[in-house]
């Protein structure tokens, strides 16, 4: 009779508890030993029984889902997408609370984290594990399963401090790890892991194995089909630039006559690059050895405008296209220097053509091959100009007896006029190239219509303007940037004639000569702004301008109000600058020869009594108390 009690328990899958029921009712019953027994054997069938229906329906879930898993990475291409399906497909079998995969990299002989399943830690999802380290390190090393119910604790693994902080920022406990391979080879590690404590079974290490090796074939079709699909690639690519060649031999050829043609026709700088803008695209500057923009074509901007191209890039890049005789490419943009033979005439810089292919970058090249013969031929014609410019400034500066109507009338021939205001200037380039400088100072009088040339071994500029301080700064700058030396420069002025050129040459002298001798190397002013300096250097010294530069503001004062803020100030230095003694020079009570001071202070600013203030001060007062005599 208990039997069929045992029967029906397995008939409806009852779970493992209620089969000591009926156990339990034949103790309540008071039954014999024997029925007792009897019953106690009939449980433990029965549940030996239920045990094995439990595991043969596992083991058919886990079949189907084998098949199921087979059929889905048949169905992938791509080898991420095959990858992702076998760690999801991992997790879901072995019901683990993570499932991951590594890869093996034979270049660097580690295996790192390819994909993950479950995980919540970034410091996990990036970990690298040398060959041998940790668990899937052996695993990766040996090519055998391994698994560990409590991963912390098992010392059969090399444990490192940044895969354990790994794991246990992952909050892993328990870790089955098995091998893909591929014949003898590892390719990688498919991992089932769970946060506590489990241990795994014979049958999942044998599972998770099935998968693996699915997994493996699967990764290794998917590299075989990517390999197809590349080869195919490269094999159209072939085709279609060996179509693109023949093309592009057609359009260089074109190119290159239509350059000819333009030359031989009497085109110039701009007409090239703009045939060359319109056989290859994009925009396009044609720059001089200073970089100065001789032509633009399209909507190029300054050098110096154009985002992330600074004068230090373009450098480098010239020089990296004149060393290797090619266009290169730098921060987006196409360079391709301009030279003859060792001589660097300038350059092309090409905008918006990323994309640049072999036979666009030898247009490029051919057109600065033209550019360079043209700015060759400009040079030389540049180069009489400024023998003209420098013989008319050195006539001037010797002030010779020529007639000063005829100098001015040749002044005026070369864009110059001397009846304007101008001013003069010195520099001094120290070791820079004494070329390159009367270059560089040619280009600045051409493009502001004034007169450059070498005179007693300076460089001498006259340009036309009245502020000869400003100018000087400027020149100095400019000169210097293109030298790249420390270039002092002084300036004088303004003048206007013919015949005051050379005394106003003499006093820029002077000034660059104060500026050295102060240690201002690499400034540029004139006389005003040196100072009591620029007056004891002045050739023609502007006593009352200096006094009212100095004193102005407190001779003012002292007019409006009828005070002798200007005899204090005297009696204040010559009492060594002591409030004590000057009250007793001017017998007042030393509160007001301080109040006084304090006025003074707010007239001339609280720098009055700097040491270099003082001096102009003491000069100017000295000056103006002679001048009242």
């Amino acid at each position: 009779m208990f039997w069929n009690d045992f029967l029906r328990l397995l008939a409806r899958d009852a779970p493992a508890v209620e089969f000591e029921a009926p156990l339990l009712a034949a103790r309540a019953r008071d039954e014999d030993p024997a029925v007792i027994e009897e019953l106690e054997q009939g449980k433990r069938l029965a549940l030996q029984v239920r045990e094995t229906l439990a595991a043969r329906l596992r083991r058919e879930g886990q079949l189907t889902a084998l098949f199921e898993t087979a059929g889905d990475l048949a169905r992938l291409s791509d080898l991420d997408s095959v990858l992702e399906a076998i760690v999801r497909r991992a997790r879901q079998l072995l019901g683990a609370d993570l499932a991951y995969l590594t890869m093996n990299d034979p270049d660097r002989g580690d295996t790192y984290m390819r994909v993950t399943n479950g995980s919540t830690s970034a410091q996990f999802q990036l970990v690298r594990l040398g060959m041998g380290e940790g668990l899937g390190g052996l695993v990766a090393q040996t090519g055998r399963p391994y698994a560990t119910s409590s991963y912390h604790q098992d010392s059969r693994f090399n444990h490192t401090t940044g895969i354990d902080s790994a794991v246990e920022d992952e909050g892993l406990v328990a870790i089955l790890g098995v091998p893909l391979q591929i014949g003898a080879r590892v390719i990688g590690v498919l991992y089932a892991a769970n946060r506590s404590e489990r241990p795994f079974a014979r049958e999942e290490v044998a599972l998770l194995g099935s998968l693996a090796a699915h997994a493996a074939v699967a990764i290794d079709t998917t590299r075989l089909l990517d390999e197809t699909r590349k080869a195919m690639a490269e094999l159209n690519a072939a085709n279609v630039l060996l179509q693109a060649n023949t093309s592009a031999i057609e359009r260089a050829a074109a190119a290159h006559d239509r350059m000819a043609q333009l030359v031989l026709h009497g085109g110039g700088v701009e007409e090239v690059a703009a045939s060359l803008a319109e056989v290859i695209g994009g925009t396009l500057l044609v720059l001089d050895e200073q970089h100065n923009v001789l032509a633009r074509v399209g909507e190029a901007a300054q050098v110096g405008d154009v985002p992330g191209v600074d004068p230090e890039i373009l450098e480098r890049a010239v020089a990296a296209s004149r060393t290797s005789g090619r266009a290169v490419r730098r921060t987006g943009r196409w360079v391709a220097a301009v030279a003859a033979g060792s001589q660097h005439l300038g350059a092309l810089v090409l905008d918006g053509r990323a994309d640049l292919d072999d036979a666009d970058q030898r247009i490029l090249e051919r057109a600065a091959v033209v550019t360079s013969l043209l700015l060759l031929a400009r040079r030389s014609g540049i180069e009489a100009e400024s023998r003209v410019r420098g013989q008319l400034l050195d006539d001037l500066l010797r002030n010779s007896s020529t007639d000063p109507q005829m100098l001015a009338e040749r002044a005026r021939r070369v864009g110059a006029d001397l009846n304007r205001s101008f001013s003069v200037y010195v520099a001094d380039i120290g070791t820079a190239d004494r070329q390159r400088a009367f270059l560089a100072a040619n280009h600045l009088a051409r493009t502001r219509d004034g007169l450059a040339g070498t005179f007693d071994g300076h460089v001498v500029l006259l340009l036309p303007g009245d502020k000869p301080g400003v100018g000087a700064r400027e020149i100095a700058q400019d000169l210097g940037g293109t030298l790249g030396v420390p270039v002092t420069v002084g300036g004088a002025g303004p003048a206007s004639g013919a015949e005051q050129v050379a005394a106003t040459y003499h006093e820029a002298m002077r000034c660059g000569e104060a500026l050295k001798t102060l240690g201002r190397e690499g400034r540029g002013a004139d006389a005003e702004e040196l100072g009591f300096v620029g007056l004891v250097l002045s050739g023609q010294p502007d006593v009352p301008g200096f006094v009212a530069a100095t004193l102005g503001p407190v001779l003012e004062y002292d007019a409006r109000r009828t005070t002798d803020l200007v005899g204090t100030l005297e009696a204040y230095f010559s009492a060594g600058s002591n409030l004590a003694r000057t009250h007793e020079a001017l017998h007042v009570h030393v509160n007001t020869v301080a109040q006084r001071l304090e006025r003074v202070a707010s007239l001339l600013g609280d720098d009055w009594q700097d040491p270099d203030r003082v001096l102009e001060l003491r000069l100017a007062l000295r000056l103006h108390r002679l001048s009242a005599q």
